[in-house]
């Protein structure tokens, strides 16, 4: 998976718009489509800025999450995290589609 296909992962995961995401990088939509696309890299500057809106950097980057401090997430939390390390990647999509799916539901009813 390459850099482009990351952010526009992250931009997804975020719930952004491209509009929405290359205005917090200091950039425009097209060049995010751009960025996107592969056509250009972000540069440091851009990075920052999405960084501080919730874009794990270190995964577009690298291809790695960032680990998440264990005091921070549930025990619920740390095992699906260990499970979804472990499968491919399609299912891994699949996974955060349930997961997202679930979110918007309880959200829709108030509930964490």
């Amino acid at each position: 998976m390459t850099i482009s296909v990351r952010l526009k992962e992250e931009r997804s995961r975020l719930k952004l718009s491209q509009t929405d995401l290359g205005a917090i990088g200091g950039v425009g939509k097209t060049t995010q489509i751009n960025y996107e696309k592969g056509v250009g890299s972000p540069d440091a500057t851009y990075l920052a800025a999405v960084a501080e809106k919730g874009v794990d950097v270190l995964y577009v980057v690298t291809g790695e999450r960032k680990p998440m401090p264990a005091d921070s997430i549930s025990a619920e939390v740390a095992q699906f995290v260990k499970v979804y390390e472990r499968v491919n990647e399609s299912d891994r999509n699949v996974l955060l589609r349930m997961v997202s799916a679930f979110a918007n539901a309880a959200d829709a009813e108030g509930k964490k």
